[in-house]
């Protein structure tokens, strides 16, 4: 165990975002470091985020204001953030050649628009400070002796270090490696773990209007969600962006919601209406439609639709019509049906069954409880020369910069301090 070709200061389990930058970090510092991926390269999950654009952090300077996104985690974030915030994930990208630019809702991505830029960085990083990588190597748990962590057992060998840093993730997207098995071992090792829930996921519909539109999004719209019985307790409502899918709806505004209506769906089925003018009252919404009517008197309904409705959505708001409205001439429509139209418009309905679970999980939370951990050094609480990092952590985010933020700032936090 002790052999020194085999032995490092540092061994990092994870290849991802997190695990890098921790790796990178240590190495910088003059540590010895070995990094060990399962996968056969760095970053395959980090390649394809943000729809293989990346959304790498969310550019809100208030500190505060940024934290509490982060819910209950929030007291324990203050001080690694103080140390590497969402200032400093610029400078490191855009003093490695690669700009960030802000888009809505202060998402940062890669002014590239690509992922595999950002994986590029990363892996530029760790290898020019030296970290020794093994790709294709599948850890299988931690070796003790006399309850301190001394190795690492692989499909490849074993491997000896001083100090260990868990970067492995939560139980999102299993197809890229992100299996959970670290957070299983750190119950092992005694810590207290959560389960992981996929919570920011898209959502499955059952109305045949929401598939056929697959491909379709809307960018500002709002939704609401309520129990069947639509009691104003359950009620809620968002504004954002939505994409239609094979199965329903995602996009950042669905992500963001679901998690909310997964607590719906434990008493059944979630009714939903999507606002297509959601910054616009009904009254207006029918004083509009009755303009257009108005002026296209002798013309069929069905052609004239298509200037009340968003790009793509004639055939659905036709679908949820009465059947004898679409052939009908506009003069023919009657004050009840050019109501309804006006209404279906602010209210579109739609039935949420259930959730496309961990394969569609943008993140999930679970993990290592943050009490047990330092989280001025991202060290282990029960073992001294344990860092746990990342999405190994339990922490709940939404969507929006904020899970690869957590990755960089406690990866880099955990590297300074080891």
């Amino acid at each position: 165990m002790s052999n020194q070709k085999e032995f490092y200061d540092v061994i990092v389990i994870g290849g991802g975002p997190a695990g890098m930058m921790a790796a990178g970090r240590a190495a910088e510092r003059g540590k010895r470091v070995l990094l060990l991926e399962k996968n056969r390269t760095l970053g395959r999950k980090l390649g394809i985020t943000g729809g293989g654009r990346c959304n790498i952090a969310n550019a809100e300077e208030n500190v505060r204001e940024l934290l509490s996104f982060y819910g209950d985690a929030e007291p324990f974030l203050y001080s690694p953030f103080s140390q590497f915030g969402m200032k400093d994930t610029f400078t490191f990208f855009e003093s490695r050649g690669l700009p960030l630019v802000v888009e809505a809702k202060k998402r940062a991505f890669p002014a590239t628009q690509d992922a595999l830029d950002v994986v590029r960085v990363m892996k530029e990083y760790v290898m020019a400070h030296n970290v020794t990588i093994r790709t294709g190597v599948r850890v299988d748990g931690f070796i003790q002796d006399a309850g301190k962590i001394i190795g690492v057992k692989t499909n490849g060998g074993v491997f000896a270090g001083r100090t260990f840093m868990l970067a492995t993730g939560g139980n999102s997207r299993p197809e890229t490696g992100s299996t959970g098995e670290g957070i299983s071992w750190l119950s092992t090792l005694g810590h207290t773990v959560h389960n992981s829930n996929p919570d920011i996921v898209p959502l499955i519909a059952l109305e045949d209007w929401v598939k056929k539109l697959s491909g379709t999004s809307l960018s500002f719209m709002k939704i609401t969600f309520s129990d069947m019985e639509e009691n104003k307790e359950t009620r809620f409502s968002r504004t954002g962006k939505i994409l239609f899918t094979h199965f329903g709806v995602s996009g950042p505004l669905i992500l963001n919601s679901a998690k909310e209506v997964k607590k719906l769906l434990a008493a059944g089925p979630v009714r939903a209406y999507i606002d297509l003018y959601p910054d616009t009252e009904v009254g207006t919404v029918r004083n509009r439609v009755l303009g257009v009517f108005e002026q296209n008197k002798n013309k069929d309904f069905k052609n004239i639709l298509k200037g009340l409705v968003p790009a793509g959505m004639t055939e659905a708001v036709l679908s949820l019509l009465p059947a004898q409205v679409a052939e009908k001439k506009v003069h023919s429509i009657t004050k009840e049906e050019r109501l309804f139209l006006s209404d279906l418009l602010k209210a579109m309905p739609l039935t949420i069954s259930g959730t496309m679970g961990y394969e569609w999980a943008v993140v999930s939370d679970g993990g290592v409880d943050l009490a047990e951990i330092d989280t001025k050094t991202m060290r282990s609480k029960k073992h001294g020369n344990l860092f746990v990092i990342g999405d190994a952590l339990h922490v709940s985010r939404p969507s929006g910069g904020y899970s690869l933020q957590l990755c960089w700032t406690t990866g880099y936090v955990a590297g300074s301090a080891v």
